[in-house]
């Protein structure tokens, strides 16, 4: 379990972006693992739990973004994003480091998808994002909502009963304590990067899913899997975030 005061305790890493994530809502579907083998960046294997691959649709908020950790970004501290993601893990001088790959992450902002793809080789792309979120006594809906063409896409969650800190070897936690990324490199090296926070509160959810035809953003397969009742679902509450500097791994 890491957390980001942890994290700056190791000064040979350098933070290059902070910020707040929050609001996540969090859908996980089980894919065959044949599906991801060409997204998996060397260095790195499939990391499953209780001997299921899963994929996550993810859509969050991204509050008071700051670069460097100190300096704001004009018109572009507060976004929304989504992403597709998977899951690896990579062996480091004995330590077993848990990472997320993306498949495709997109925001509004196009200064933000261009920085991220520049650092970082992520596969972000800019279209329009909206969110909703609202609470009513313990109840939380949040939703996430992309343009691609003419037609909205949606990702929505309902919560259910008191949110609280997953159990240790929860599915949950397995999702939400990935704490390295991985982004595979034209030239087929890869860049592994750090990112620090807190363990985060989840609710469970009464109902959750993905409305709209995902095809062109994901490929076929891939949009077909998002078109399933998901494996599971949870709305997480997010905290503040360091992403670190990348390197490139041997």
């Amino acid at each position: 379990m890491c957390s980001v005061q942890e994290h700056s305790s190791r000064s040979h890493e350098r933070v290059f972006l902070s910020a707040d994530w929050l609001d996540l809502v969090m859908l996980n579907y089980e894919v065959d693992p044949a599906l991801l083998r060409s997204y998996v960046p060397s260095g790195t294997e499939l990391d499953t739990f209780d001997g299921v691959t899963l994929v996550s649709l993810v859509g969050f908020r991204f509050l008071r973004t700051r670069l460097f950790g100190a300096l704001p970004i004009p018109f572009h501290s507060d976004f929304d994003e989504v992403n597709l993601r998977f899951y690896v893990r990579r062996q480091h001088s004995g330590e077993n480091r848990r990472g997320v790959v993306f498949i495709r992450e997109i925001v509004p902002k196009r200064a933000v998808a261009f920085i991220a793809r520049l650092v970082y080789g992520e596969k972000y792309s800019r279209v329009p994002v909206r969110h909703r979120v609202t609470l009513k006594g313990n109840r939380k809906f949040a939703q996430y909502e992309w343009r691609l063409g003419r037609e909205w896409c949606r990702l929505h969650a309902q919560s259910e009963g008191v949110p609280g800190i997953p159990a240790e070897g929860s599915l949950e936690q397995f999702i939400t304590e990935h704490y390295w990324g991985y982004s595979a490199q034209r030239d087929g090296g890869c860049i592994e990067y750090h990112v620090g926070h807190s363990p985060w509160r989840v609710w469970s959810t009464a109902a959750a899913g993905v409305e709209g035809n995902t095809s062109s953003l994901y490929g076929s397969a891939l949009a077909g899997i998002l078109r399933d009742v998901p494996h599971s679902a949870f709305i997480a509450e997010g905290s503040p975030v360091l992403v670190y500097r990348g390197a490139r791994i041997s």
